[in-house]
């Protein structure tokens, strides 16, 4: 069985813009109000932290509920695990997600600074230091024959793009205009000389962009 490395449900703005530089406790997405980009998937019926009845049907919603269809493990960033730079200060931060985040696999975060291992729910934090294909390889293991999700930010994934190991993306495209962050591009067209692409608008007014490796 052939496993994939995904990139899923990943949100940008109309200029390429997927998160700020200036990343805080308090602005976890370097952004002024970064809803703007993840409005969409809020909206739908199967967000999973909807507390009301009602969310829309539909496209938004098919991608919303495919999130973690035949998913073993995600790799992320460290900067998408937490704010914290360089050494490991404070052990007792354990993400944003409080005490029971939304991955229900192993997740590889990569960091130059180790740190033990920790389990909180059904989600357990690895830390690990490798390249791409290091980090991706131990990731593929622990899934046990299903995907591996590439959750971001956005220099993770232009890494893992660089070393060609990425096999499919859905990639959000908001239409909001950001002008300035860290960009997963200039224009999507930089992917076609290595992969497939199919634009489908959304009525929410999000365009979604399928990718998948020529």
């Amino acid at each position: 069985m052939v496993q994939l490395l995904r990139v899923q449900n990943f949100n940008v703005s109309s200029d390429g813009v997927a998160a700020g530089e200036d990343q805080s406790l308090e602005r976890p997405f370097g952004l002024d109000r970064p809803e703007r980009l993840f409005a969409w998937a809020g909206a739908t019926a199967s967000w999973p932290m909807r507390t009301d009845p009602g969310g829309s049907r539909g496209l938004d919603d098919h991608f919303t509920r495919d999130f973690a269809r035949n998913i073993g493990a995600e790799i992320m960033g460290r900067n998408k695990f937490g704010p914290q730079r360089g050494p490991w200060r404070d052990h007792e931060w354990r993400g944003w997600w409080g005490e029971e985040p939304p991955f229900r696999t192993p997740v590889f975060v990569m960091t130059h600074h180790a740190r033990p291992s920790f389990t909180l729910c059904d989600t357990t934090f690895h830390f690990v230091e490798g390249d791409p294909a290091t980090v991706l390889a131990r990731a593929r293991e622990a899934a046990q024959g299903q995907d591996v999700r590439l959750g971001g930010g956005v220099s993770t994934i232009r890494e893992f793009l660089d070393a060609d190991l990425v096999d499919t993306l859905h990639v959000v495209v908001s239409p909001v205009e950001l002008g300035k962050g860290l960009r997963l591009w200039e224009s999507p067209d930089e992917l076609l000389d290595r992969f497939h692409l199919e634009v489908v608008p959304s009525p929410s007014g999000v365009t979604h962009h399928l990718f998948w490796r020529k």
